[in-house]
């Protein structure tokens, strides 16, 4: 069985009630949270910040004590996780990239939660919210 792991982040602005998330569109069509596979030696949270950067150009400070782990099979012989912290927008410019990101843009709770296509992902989304709620 061959194993494979993401990291990404459920990215936020802004505060209750006014809180949005970030929701990408993928070039292959589907709407998820912005996440992608490590690279060589880095740790979870290194993969997360080059993942957002390289995605859509944001930067991001973590919050402390959320770290959520997906784990579903992409095709037969494959395991894969997905490991999403939860993170506030920093700085940069939102821009999409091209080859992997068709749209990207920030929505209420109840909006995003509708528009991703992964129960995985609005399982996700839903921890973060319940997170935050009190922050």
């Amino acid at each position: 069985m061959k194993r494979e792991k993401s990291c990404g982040a459920v990215i936020y602005r802004g505060e209750n009630p006014r809180r949005e998330y970030l929701i990408l569109t993928s070039t292959q069509g589907h709407t998820t949270l912005c996440k992608g596979h490590m690279e060589g030696a880095e740790t979870e949270r290194e993969t997360a910040v080059r993942e957002i950067m390289e995605e859509t150009g944001l930067t991001v400070d973590f919050t402390d004590g959320f770290r959520e782990v997906v784990t579903y099979s992409p095709k037969p012989g494959v395991v894969k996780d997905v490991v999403f912290f939860l993170a506030r927008l920093s700085g940069g410019t939102l821009a999409c990239q091209p080859e992997e990101v068709a749209d990207a843009r920030f929505l209420p709770f109840g909006e995003a939660l509708e528009a991703l296509t992964h129960p995985s992902d609005r399982d996700t989304l839903q921890k973060a919210q319940t997170f935050l709620k009190d922050r």
